[in-house]
């Protein structure tokens, strides 16, 4: 499959529509508005429909099985949900964790292209204060509505996960070190050059991040994309390059899961955490 390489128009957004009517009665929300980032004025993933497509299942099925019951997850010993293909965390109110929460921005996304979100989807915080409240309402019209909606709307989904990836890029030469920098873009670039690696920058940033958040990292050491491009070997661009990002954010998250707190027991996810980077040496 060809693919495009990053390039200088923003990636071609399309909406989606959804018939589902209003469910719950959510808090206000209020959509902000998105300033033009420097991936918007600047460099841009530029995706065709048949690159969305199997880029968004292929993350759907990295996170849940490609299941629709997995739309709406709440993993055990986690204090928030997780939901749709990219899992955007959602935060019950009065809870600010280590990680990003990404499903309000999503929300807000999806609203400035036009789409009619589940009003339950709507409210700023997670109305279900912890897993147990949440799995009694499994069932429920709230969650079983949202999970609809969502498998109903993957490309929005898609479009939302390409754009925090290539808005990431800009922030990363920001917080990178300044002799690191011309290193990073050139092995972003040599991924970028072939279609898995596409993929690999696409899901990466969802999955683990951008790297630049300080609270993100286990003894001064980081494991999103900006620790992978710095861990990277000099190699060609294309497939050598996306197999080595592979390999280079393998041993990133090795260096998690040894720096992370016992009680935590990282371990593991070891196993599902390497399936997922083998995936980015492999052709789309």
């Amino acid at each position: 499959m060809q693919v495009a390489r990053f390039v200088l128009p923003i990636l071609c957004l399309i909406p989606g529509c959804s018939a589902d009517p209003p469910i719950g009665q959510p808090q206000p929300f209020k959509p902000h508005a998105i300033e033009p980032s420097a991936a918007q004025k600047g460099g841009a993933l530029k995706l065709t429909a048949a690159q969305k497509s199997s880029i968004g299942r292929k993350i759907w099925q990295n996170e849940s099985a490609g299941k629709i019951t997995g739309l709406t997850h709440w993993n055990d010993g986690e204090e928030f949900p997780s939901l749709g293909i990219g899992h955007f965390i959602w935060y019950p109110k009065g809870f600010n964790g280590r990680w990003s929460e990404t499903w309000p921005e999503f929300v807000n996304y999806a609203m400035r292209q036009g789409l009619q979100v589940p009003a339950v989807g709507r409210n700023p915080d997670c109305p279900w204060p912890n897993k147990p409240s949440f799995m009694r309402d499994f069932n429920s019209p709230q969650l079983a509505g949202l999970r609809h909606w969502l498998a109903a709307n993957m490309t929005i989904q898609t479009e939302f996960i390409a754009y925090k990836s290539q808005e990431a890029l800009p922030r990363i030469m920001r917080a990178a070190p300044a002799h690191e920098q011309a290193r990073i873009k050139s092995n972003y670039e040599k991924v970028a050059a072939s279609a898995n690696g596409v993929y690999a920058l696409v899901d990466y940033v969802n999955f683990k991040g951008d790297g630049t958040n300080p609270t993100e990292r286990y003894n001064n050491q980081g494991w999103g994309l900006m620790w992978v491009l710095m861990e990277m070997k000099n190699v060609p661009a294309g497939q050598k390059a996306a197999r080595e990002f592979s390999a280079a954010a393998k041993r990133r998250l090795d260096l998690r899961i040894a720096n992370s707190p016992r009680a935590r027991g990282e371990s593991r996810w070891r196993p599902g955490w390497h399936n997922r980077c083998d995936s980015y040496g492999r052709a789309l």
